[in-house]
C-alpha cells in the first residue's frame, strides 16, 4: 500500500489525462499499458529485490552490494537527490491543489475577492502558506513510521481516492458533451500510433511509477523474505494503471463538458491547454459554469487531488528520511523533521519563484529519474547480476530463478529496459529523432 501510494499521485490525475488528450486518446492508453509492464514492472521488481536483499536505504543498498566500490553508492545518492528536489516542487503543486479547495469554497459562499486571491498561482505568500501546511502534514505521517504512519495513511486514502474518482466520473459523464470525450478515450484509432506516441507513453509509464529515485528500494528494504516480490510489483503497477485509467475517464470527458459550456480548452495555437492550466483554469471554470452543484464537485475534485498528492509526498519524504536513519543514525522523528525541513526550505524558494518548476522538472524528473532507472538496470544486470537478484526473488516466489519468469525478467532488465529508457532519454533531449 505504501509503494502504491508512491506510484499514485498528481501525475496520474492530471499528467496522464493530458498525455492521453495530446497523443491519440485511446491509442495512447493502449501503448501506455504495454509500457508499464514491459519497462515499469521489470524495473520495479529490480528495485524491490535490491532493497529486500540489503535491508537498507538506496545509498546503503549499493554500498552493501559493492563493498569497496565508491562509484556504485552514487547511484543511490542520485536517487535520493532527485527525490528531494522533485518533492520540493511537488509540495508547491500539492499546496496549489489544497488551496483550490478553499478557492472553490470561497466561490460557493460568494467571497469573490478571496476566490481571486486563492486562484493566483503566482502569489508567493499564498503558495508558501499552503506548501508549509502540506510539508508539516507529510512530516507528521512519516515520523510515525511505515506501518503506523505511511501504510495506515495509504490504506485510508487510497480507497477514498477511488471512491471520489468513481463518484465524480458518474457526475461528469452525465453532462452534455461527455460522450465525445468518452469516445476519444475508449475507442482506439490505431493509425495514431507512431514513434512519438510510443516514446511519450514510455516516459509517462516510467515517471508515474516512481522509478529511479530509490523509493521502491526503500520500501523493498521493509519487505519480509516470504513476500512475493513479483506479485507485489504487479499489484503496485495495477494500482497505478487503475487510478490513471479512472482519472482519464474523469478528465477527458470533463474537457469536452467544459467546451460544451463555452470554456476554452485550446490555446491560441490550437493545442490543448497545458496540464497546469487545464487543472487550475479550465476545470475550475467548468465547475463555476455548472452552478452551486458544480462548485460542490469542484471542492470534491481538489480534495481528491490533495489526497493523491499526499500519498506521493509521504513516500517521497521516506527516501531521504530512511537515508538519514541508516547512514547517520538519526531517530525516525529527527530524520523526518530534518529531511522535511530541508525540503521545506527549497519549497519556500520555489513557492516564491514558481517559474523554476519547469527547470526542476527537466533536470530531476525528465532526466534524473530515467537516468537512475538506467543505472539501476545496468548495476543489477551486470554487476550484482540478475542471477543474484533472482535468488532473492526465489525466497518469496519459488521457481523464479530457473523458470520461464526468471529468464524473461532477466532479459528485460538487462537488455530491453535499458535500451528503451535510453531511447526515451535521447528523444527527450533531441539526441535521437524518431
Amino acid at each position: 500500500m505504501a509503494a502504491a501510494g508512491s506510484a499514485v499521485g498528481l501525475g496520474n490525475i492530471w499528467g496522464f489525462p493530458n498525455q492521453v488528450a495530446s497523443n491519440g486518446g485511446a491509442a495512447f492508453l493502449l501503448v501506455y499499458i504495454l509500457c508499464c509492464f514491459t519497462v515499469g514492472y521489470p524495473v520495479m521488481v529490480a528495485e524491490l529485490a535490491i532493497g529486500r536483499n540489503t535491508k537498507k536505504n538506496p545509498v546503503g543498498a549499493f554500498k552493501a552490494l559493492s563493498p569497496g566500490n565508491t562509484i556504485a553508492p552514487l547511484i543511490g545518492m542520485w536517487g535520493v537527490l532527485c527525490g528531494v528536489m522533485i518533492m520540493a516542487f511537488y509540495i508547491v503543486l500539492a499546496g496549489w491543489t489544497f488551496g483550490f479547495i478553499f478557492e472553490q469554497s470561497a466561490g460557493l459562499i460568494g467571497m469573490s475577492d478571496l476566490k481571486g486571491q486563492l486562484s493566483d498561482l503566482s502569489n508567493g505568500h499564498k503558495n508558501a502558506f499552503f506548501s508549509s501546511l502540506f510539508i508539516v502534514l507529510t512530516v507528521w505521517i512519516v515520523s510515525r513510521g511505515v506501518s503506523s504512519g505511511i501504510e495506515r495513511a495509504a490504506k485510508t486514502m487510497m480507497p477514498a481516492l477511488i471512491l471520489l474518482l468513481v463518484f465524480m466520473i458518474g457526475f461528469i459523464i452525465s453532462q452534455k458533451g461527455a460522450t465525445e470525450g468518452l469516445l476519444l478515450y475508449l475507442r482506439p484509432d490505431l493509425s495514431k500510433i507512431n514513434s512519438t506516441l510510443i516514446v511519450s507513453a514510455l516516459g509517462q509509464a516510467f515517471f508515474s511509477l516512481s522509478l529511479g529515485m530509490g523509493a521502491l528500494i526503500t520500501y523493498g528494504s521493509y519487505m519480509d523474505r516470504r513476500q512475493n516480490i513479483p506479485r507485489a510489483a504487479a499489484l503496485v503497477t495495477l494500482a497505478d494503471l487503475s487510478i490513471a485509467f479512472l482519472a482519464g475517464l474523469l478528465i477527458i470527458p470533463a474537457m469536452y463538458v467544459a467546451q460544451a459550456n463555452q470554456v476554452q480548452i485550446l490555446d491560441d495555437q490550437g493545442s490543448l491547454i497545458s496540464s497546469t492550466g487545464l487543472v487550475f483554469s479550465v476545470l475550475p471554470s467548468l465547475f463555476d459554469s455548472l452552478g452551486w452543484l458544480g462548485t460542490i464537485f469542484g471542492i470534491l475534485f481538489f480534495v481528491l487531488l490533495s489526497i493523491a498528492a499526499l500519498t506521493s509526498t509521504i513516500s517521497l519524504l521516506e527516501v531521504p528520511a530512511s537515508y538519514l536513519i541508516d547512514e547517520w543514525g538519526l531517530s525516525r522523528r529527527k530524520a523526518a523533521v530534518g529531511a522535511g525541513t530541508c525540503v521545506g526550505v527549497i519549497s519556500i524558494f520555489v513557492a516564491y519563484r514558481p517559474e523554476t518548476i519547469g527547470l526542476m522538472v527537466n533536470v530531476f524528473n525528465d532526466f534524473g529519474l530515467p537516468l537512475g532507472g538506467l543505472l539501476i538496470c545496468l548495476f543489477l544486470g551486470f554487476f550484482w547480476t540478475s542471477k543474484s537478484a533472482l535468488t532473492e526473488i526465489e525466497s518469496g516466489r519459488p521457481g523464479s530463478r530457473d523458470g520461464i519468469y526468471g529468464r524473461v525478467w532477466s532479459v528485460c532488465v538487462r537488455y530491453i529496459c535499458p535500451t528503451l529508457i535510453l531511447v526515451v532519454l535521447c528523444h527527450k533531449f533531441g539526441i535521437l529523432a524518431v
